[in-house]
């Protein structure tokens, strides 16, 4: 693999991550609670735990 795709598959998930955080602590619906929670998963599991809060975590408008 060259060294591009490599930085690539770093920097990708972290990125994503780094905006479900930002997404995450700008919430007011969530609890203090449940922001820490979503925090913990985005950062344990970076992309699955990222993709996980905006399916699932946070609230759709409409």
């Amino acid at each position: 693999m060259s060294k591009i795709t490599l930085i690539g598959l770093f920097f990708f998930p972290l990125i994503v991550s780094v905006l479900a955080a930002k997404d995450i602590f700008e919430n007011k619906d969530l609890s203090n609670n449940a922001k820490l929670i979503w925090i913990i998963v985005a950062i344990m599991i970076p992309l699955l735990g990222a993709i996980a809060y905006f399916f699932f975590g946070k609230k759709k408008q409409i």
